[in-house]
């Protein structure tokens, strides 16, 4: 018989704040993560607005564990705070009878952020002669340099698995130990891959999810150059605005989430909470472009249909679509156009929402936040809204819950991440019942 995988922990860092239950009463309230950008001077960007995690003291969540991690970029830091949150409120500390050979890591970890300070003096000085002129790049001047001002650690924390190791660490976690870094689908390919690992019986218990932050100076440009991000630096609140007529991108977001993912009888016997169970997973991809989803959404709509059949179940069980939904015009317009397809004549009247719209989009760490907010609509008989909805598009007439939370009794959720790359993730997850 196939081993059931339940989730009995969660943990966020998040731009609206760092606790499951004020976050989420934020989230329903319609509350705004974004600010303007004071992690760099931005103020010559295109785009001048993020939404940032506030500053946070590790020792709050780790105590005197936290000097093991001394040097733990941004991003891995969001990961220890969140992993444990997460690992409290599954009743694993204190727990002395788990097995740390059978806890295993899997995260969507994005790459630290780079020292750019230090790594743009040392371009400048491998640019100058003698003579303090700028001619071509000698790399035997910016070595040397490099040598002088790099950080050792700053740069080893540049490795995306670096995360996904702090975590093993802090848990001596010492079964499989794995990171995946498929853009905005990570976390959610992180933690269908993870239950699988569990399913095969490798692992009874996986602290997986994402951490991610890109608010930088080449995080920016690139996204920038790619006109992906909302250039709205008169309105920044409400630059976010999925499945909107006019939006025109997505906020650039920071954050991590956690999740404990647990086979059922071994959280049974320790008595855990059980939160929700996972019950499906797809992954696809388009095998088109790289920054371009296929117009007829076949990769979104493959992995839908193939997470609707590992579940057992059928569009009309699906109570809540956690979208995408990043603000663009491709991807909402196309996502909608997936959602109509893998759900027919129910398109119009599943309830679909996007927290992008309040928390910007956290890249590799969006997926597993999103579900969170999916376990908690669960639990809780309410689903988020999608704030700044104020124009219908044509292309998205779904509905998009717009600025209001919505009471309604949910069984079945399902949560979509699509990446550039052409990777497309979907998550189902269910009220647990025996």
């Amino acid at each position: 018989m196939e081993r059931r995988v339940v989730i009995s922990g969660m943990g966020w860092v998040t731009p609206l704040g760092n606790t499951i239950e004020d976050v989420w009463q934020r989230i329903l309230r319609g509350e705004s993560g974004v600010a303007a950008t004071t992690l760099f001077d931005a103020s010559t960007f295109p785009s001048t607005f993020s939404a940032q995690v506030k500053p946070f003291s590790l020792e709050d969540f780790l105590g005197a564990d936290a000097a093991a991690h001394e040097g733990a970029s941004r991003n891995s830091r969001f990961a220890l705070a969140a992993g444990m949150m997460a690992w409290r409120s599954a009743v694993l500390d204190g727990y002395t009878l788990l097995d740390r050979t059978r806890v295993g890591v899997y995260l969507g970890g994005g790459e630290g952020p780079l020292d750019f300070g230090s790594f743009a003096a040392a371009a400048l000085a491998g640019c100058r002669n003698a003579e303090g002129e700028v001619e071509r790049l000698d790399t035997v001047r910016w070595a040397e340099t490099g040598m002088r001002v790099l950080d050792p650690t700053k740069e080893l924390e540049q490795d995306p698995n670096l995360a996904a190791g702090h975590l093993a660490v802090q848990f001596k976690a010492q079964g499989p130990s794995l990171n995946t870094l498929t853009a905005c689908a990570a976390s959610t390919q992180a933690i269908g891959e993870a239950a699988a690992v569990i399913r095969y019986g490798d692992a009874d218990v996986m602290v997986s999810g994402g951490t991610h932050s890109m608010i930088h100076p080449l995080g920016v440009t690139g996204f920038n150059l790619l006109t992906a991000l909302s250039t709205r630096n008169d309105s920044c609140l409400t630059a976010s605005r999925p499945f909107d007529r006019t939006r025109d991108g997505f906020v650039l977001g920071e954050g991590c989430g956690v999740l404990i993912l647990e086979e059922l009888e071994h959280a049974r016997r320790r008595g855990a909470p059980i939160l929700a169970e996972l019950v499906g997973f797809g992954s696809t991809a388009d095998a088109f472009r790289i920054t371009d989803i296929h117009e007829d959404g076949r990769g979104p709509v493959a992995s839908m249909r193939a997470a609707l059949d590992s579940a057992g179940l059928g569009p009309e069980h699906i109570d809540y679509v956690s979208a995408h939904g990043t603000s663009t015009k491709e991807n909402d317009k196309i996502e909608t156009l997936a959602v109509r397809q893998v759900f027919g004549d129910l398109a119009k009247k599943v309830a679909i929402s996007s927290i992008k719209s309040m928390v910007g989009h956290l890249i590799a760490a969006a997926g597993a936040v999103e579900l969170i907010t999916c376990v908690l609509a669960i639990r809780d008989g309410i689903v988020p809204p999608t704030i700044n909805y104020k124009e219908p598009d044509p292309n998205c007439d779904l509905d998009y819950v717009p600025n209001e939370p919505r009471k309604l009794g949910v069984q079945a959720a399902l949560s979509n991440s699509f990446g550039f790359g052409g990777q497309n993730n979907t998550l189902i997850i269910r009220k647990f019942s025996d």
